[in-house]
């Protein structure tokens, strides 16, 4: 009863394995002519770790009776699922005469047993033959070179001749360009101090070195009217340096107040008595005359006034002249240089239709 169990049991385990075992067999092409070659390719599908012994085929071996072996390749083994793996080989055939063969199956052995593919069929076609004119054979004609034709040339040879024209333009411009120095011409903002302020500066400075206390009270007065005739004159826009106090006054008076116009009236003719008089005062007429000159200004100052300036420089036809003929040659030079580059571009192009 136990042998009996394991014959069983040892053929179950056989008929497995061998339903496991598949091996196919195409060819990729079922037509060809006298000469040719075809690629067969056989596939064997088993239980990974099972041996396998495929057919050896020697060059100029005949698989079938007028099909020729000329060569095959090794073995290619690929994993697959389910611990399964594909093993392939491909053989290449030929014929040299014209009929319909048979090839008969391959066979392979797994773990000792015999497995073999389907069976295909070739078919070998001849190259048709003018048989009723044998004489007229002709050998295989020689490489011919293809004449010159200058239709297809003349547009890549007069697109080159323009290439080099603008070339040489362009050294040109550029030789101008660098010969035509830029001009320039920027546009300065500088920091403005307004009148009232470089004069209160200048009083501070008075003020700073003590001349108003100083023995020298022709300096101090010299100073002090200085200041205030600078300020006089950027503020109320008249020639206040080359007038004398009388018509400053009198200038003076049209716009201002009179208490104003007396105050600085008294400390003009002081500072003219003390220059040209050798008159002398006390320190106490120095301070008056000093904070006389102080008050005026700061009645009379603009406080609303932009306290920057923009300096534009003043250029000639001639200077602008050349800085448009630079912002032209610049323009040419751009313009030059896009063009040659789409020029080179379809040269290059047309050049590779020519030549492939």
């Amino acid at each position: 009863m136990k042998r009996i169990i394991t014959y069983i049991s040892l053929l179950l385990i056989g008929l497995t394995a061998g339903a496991q075992v598949n091996v196919e067999s195409s060819i990729d092409s079922m037509e060809i002519f006298i000469g040719e070659q075809v690629e067969m390719t056989v596939g064997v599908t088993m239980k990974q770790g099972q041996r396998l012994v495929m057919p050896v085929f020697k060059p100029q071996e005949m698989i079938a009776p007028g099909v020729e072996v000329i060569g095959e390749t090794a073995a290619d083994t690929a994993e697959m699922d389910n611990d399964m793996v594909r093993v392939t080989k491909k053989i290449t055939l030929t014929s040299f005469d014209e009929n319909l063969y048979y090839l008969p199956p391959v066979k392979v052995k797994v773990d000792g047993k015999e497995y073999e593919s389907k069976s295909l069929a070739l078919k070998v076609l001849t190259v048709p033959v003018d048989t009723l004119h044998p004489n007229q054979f002709f050998p295989p004609k020689g490489v011919q070179n293809n004449p010159f034709a200058w239709s297809e040339w003349s547009t890549v040879f007069w697109l080159s001749v323009l290439m080099i024209i603008l070339f040489l333009l362009a050294v040109y411009l550029r030789m101008r360009l660098r010969e035509n120095k830029p001009i320039i011409a920027n546009v300065r903002i500088i920091k403005k101090v307004l009148p009232h302020q470089r004069a209160m500066q200048q009083i501070e400075q008075i003020k700073a070195n003590r001349l108003v206390t100083s023995e020298n009270q022709k300096e101090y007065y010299t100073k002090l009217t200085e200041t205030l005739r600078k300020y006089i004159e950027e503020r109320f826009g008249f020639n206040a340096m080359e007038m004398t106090s009388d018509e400053i006054i009198e200038r003076l008076q049209q716009a201002e107040d009179k208490r104003m116009i007396d105050e600085l009236r008294e400390l003009f003719t002081t500072a003219d008595l003390v220059k040209f008089a050798k008159y002398s005062t006390l320190i106490n007429e120095n301070d008056a005359n000093l904070v006389n000159a102080i008050e005026f200004i700061n009645t009379t100052k603009q406080e609303n006034l932009p306290t920057e300036e923009r300096i534009e420089p003043q250029l000639t036809e001639q200077d602008k002249r050349s800085i448009r003929s630079r912002i032209t040659i610049k323009w040419l030079l751009v313009a030059i240089g896009v063009l040659c580059v789409l020029i080179v571009l379809y040269v290059l192009y047309q050049l590779f239709l020519l030549l492939v």
